[in-house]
């Protein structure tokens, strides 16, 4: 007896046939074509069987007995408590609409637009060309953990060995698997915002709490220390900084994180998470301090870092972790049941980007340049709109600018806009522009602006949206 098993998911059932040539399976009397067919909905499973009856005079007739069965499509609850990223659901939607044909202008994303500086793509090229495929140490190459430390003694003034290094498949990778590592049921992850979206939901990956700290645009989006000291508890386990910070381009001066330093000093269970992803994305007069090069900050500090945003590398998945031993090799206990090492061309390609000169060279100043021309000319052309607030970034290429004022209002043909959501999705509808609404990284006034794009897409772009908020202006308060 041959079976066959069909599926259509347009239908949602499956379909089996069993075809018989020396038996018939009839489900009329008098048939005898051979084919019995049967219908069922997907999540079901089936449990089957045939038996042959003897009839007089003596016709022989297969009977199928079917048995269907639920299938269960429960989540654990850690899944069903974890939020997926809204700016990666706007890229991909806006994305689509692209491939569809629509001229939707992305702003949505923070991939940096340029490509990867030839020496390091020539590197990588050179990787698969003399075979270097093969799997890696799970920490990473010495070879790229020694560039690390030099690169992290000689611009950070943080001093390591290549084993408290661990190299993941980007920075997000090393941000959750130290979340992971030191977090405990019930914890508290202290978090300042608006932040990056993805550090609440590391947080509850591990099972501890996400903490929010909320800071003001007046202040430039940074973090009160007597606000963080009156949250602190027993419970406290992790402080997150980001600087450049990621969405809002905030950079924190050394003097403040000095005081951030001391309150954390009183908490001996009290670690630091340090996003260092954008440091050298940074516009002087604004500097970039390592937090973990502040007297007595080195042993309770986990520095994150990476090549997707200084070297336009975001595809080449590489970022790595630094910090006491104890805790990174906690970490990379995680990663070898997890992923296993980064990508063997994607580190030589780093080791090249490393060997770029200080700061990345002359490359990435480049970049850097263009990157500041584009803020610059954001910052001047939403200044101009009245009831608009605005934070000037010192680093990173992200601009979160209070649109609240437009909030309550009503666009003809799409209904009332009355919050950070609705206004991205009418700006989509009306400008064919895509942003990030600012709830998702904690502040709903607000809307984050990606200018990783060219400075004529970004000039585009202001001009859609200027005209999109046009019909709206009459309702915003003087």
């Amino acid at each position: 007896m041959a079976n066959s098993l069909h599926t259509c998911s347009s239908t949602t059932t499956a379909r089996l046939n069993l075809r018989a040539p020396s038996l018939a399976l009839s489900d009329s009397p008098g048939s005898d074509s051979g084919l019995r067919s049967i219908s069922f909905p997907l999540n079901r499973s089936l449990k089957f069987s045939t038996r042959q009856v003897i009839k007089p005079p003596h016709r022989t007739t297969t009977k199928l007995v079917v048995k269907a069965t639920e299938v269960d499509i429960s989540l654990s609850p850690k899944v069903n408590s974890i939020q997926p990223s809204k700016t990666m659901a706007i890229t991909d939607q806006a994305t689509a609409l692209v491939q569809a044909g629509v001229p939707v202008i992305r702003l949505a994303a923070g991939e940096p637009n340029f490509d990867t500086p030839a020496p390091i793509a020539e590197a990588g090229k050179n990787a698969i060309r003399e075979g270097y495929t093969r799997y890696t140490p799970n920490a990473g190459t010495v070879e790229i953990r020694q560039a690390i430390c030099h690169k992290l003694k000689e611009e950070n003034g943080i001093s390591y060995m290549p084993d408290q290094i661990l190299v993941s498949n980007g920075a997000k990778q090393s941000a959750v698997q130290a979340v992971m590592a030191v977090c405990s049921p019930g914890d508290e992850v202290i978090i300042p915002g608006p932040f990056y979206v993805s550090y609440p939901e590391m947080a509850r990956m591990a099972d501890a709490k996400p903490v929010i700290l909320p800071t003001k645009i007046s202040e430039n989006f940074l973090l009160d220390p007597k606000a963080l000291e009156s949250k602190l508890t027993e419970k406290s386990r992790l402080l997150i900084l980001c600087s450049p910070s990621n969405p809002t381009g905030s950079v924190y001066p050394k003097r403040l994180l000095e005081e951030i330093a001391q309150i954390v000093a009183k908490h001996p269970r009290l670690l630091v998470l340090s996003d260092e992803i954008y440091e050298h994305i940074i516009y002087a007069p604004a500097t970039h301090t390592s937090f973990a090069s502040l007297p007595g900050m080195w042993e309770r500090t986990l520095t994150v870092n990476g090549f997707s945003k200084t070297f336009a590398m975001t595809g080449w998945r590489l970022g790595y972790l630094a910090g006491p031993k104890h805790f990174v090799s906690a970490c990379g206990k995680i990663q070898s049941q997890f992923t296993s090492g980064a990508s063997s061309v994607s580190q030589k390609a780093g080791v090249a980007a490393l060997g770029l000169g200080y700061a990345g060279g002359e490359a990435v100043s480049i970049m850097v340049k263009a990157f500041r021309e584009r803020r610059d000319f954001l910052v001047k052309s939403f200044g101009e709109l009245e009831g608009v607030k605005i934070s000037e970034p010192k680093g990173a290429f992200y601009l979160f600018i209070d649109f609240s004022s437009y909030y309550g209002t009503e666009a003809e043909g799409f209904g009332k806009i009355d919050n950070s959501e609705s206004l991205c999705r009418y700006l989509l509808d009306e400008g064919q522009v895509a942003l990030v609404p600012g709830d998702a990284f904690g502040d709903d006034s607000c809307i984050r602006i990606s200018y990783a794009a060219s400075l004529t897409t970004i000039k585009a772009a202001v001009e859609r949206i200027k005209k999109a908020l046009l019909p709206l202006r009459r309702a915003v308060p003087v």
